[in-house]
């Protein structure tokens, strides 16, 4: 049976893809910060991604020969970026670039042994940056960045590298949207709220929005099995009609006019007094 490594897979989209992956015969290594949230049938694996010891104990917990690893764990940081502190961006690309690179790092030997495949769960924005979301959005550009130099530089051993990149998802990220939102603005300082809460107001709006038009976990599960199975992967698979039509469009809109539907979707002002 083929191997797999799966980075936070307790819950949301990294456990829909190990229950996924289980039941099309794949032996899954479930990275999870507690054995109790392992999925059932696969060998949990603990792993905080930002761990030093935990990234030096991975190797050891894993087979000699590693057929695919999906980098999946991550964060949201959101808020203005005027707002952001330096320690609210070091957990945003602590999590989501530092701890996907340093685990892609620590079993790429065993990789290697299996010519293996290495997927990387990206997002739509990684192409598409939005208001009140640019240090995630900024994590998300930083993992297709990397993702295309590792394609290239992996090329040699056979090792294939895809990103694939779903819109909103239903999972407790989204789910919990609006109270993340309510701490982000909490946390600002009180000058900072006054300034933003334009912006504050537009985006619990569009949350509303957005968790009408979420896509499954399975959705991303399906996808990323799809991947895994292919004869010759692809760089990026968008996931959802919905994201490759706002691929289409922000690839012909210019930008002066991308940046007023980006601001007028959010309920941003054209000009605060």
């Amino acid at each position: 049976m083929p191997s797999v490594l799966i980075t936070g897979a307790g819950r949301g989209i990294g456990r829909a893809i190990a229950q996924r992956l289980v039941s099309e015969g794949w032996t899954v290594f479930a990275g999870v910060r507690d054995e109790g949230s392992a999925p059932p049938g696969t060998s949990p694996v603990i792993l905080d991604v930002t761990d030093p010891q935990h990234l030096a104990d991975l190797p050891g917990a894993l087979p000699e020969s590693l057929d695919a690893l999906v980098n999946n764990a991550g964060i949201v940081v959101s808020g203005p970026v005027e707002g952001l502190s330096p320690q609210d961006l070091r957990s945003q690309f602590d999590v989501n670039v530092l701890g996907l690179v340093a685990v892609t790092a620590a079993v790429l030997p065993l990789l290697r042994a299996a010519t293996g495949r290495i997927v990387h769960i990206g997002s739509l924005s990684g192409r598409i940056s939005t208001p009140m979301t640019g240090a995630y959005n900024a994590s998300k550009y930083a993992v297709e960045a990397l993702a295309d130099a590792q394609r290239i530089e992996l090329r040699p051993w056979g090792i294939s590298v895809s990103v694939v990149e779903p819109g909103p998802v239903d999972t407790d990220i989204w789910r919990d949207a609006p109270s993340t939102l309510a701490r982000a603005a909490k946390s600002l300082a009180r000058s900072t709220q006054d300034l933003y809460s334009p912006h504050i107001g537009g985006m619990r709006r569009t949350i509303r929005f957005v968790q009408r038009s979420t896509v499954s976990s399975e959705t991303i599960a399906e996808k990323v099995a799809t991947v895994l199975a292919a004869r010759r992967p692809r760089a990026r698979y968008p996931v959802g009609r919905g994201a490759r039509l706002q691929l289409v469009a922000t690839s012909v809109t210019p930008t002066w006019l991308l940046d007023r539907v980006l601001a007028a979707g959010t309920g941003i002002p054209a000009r605060i007094p």
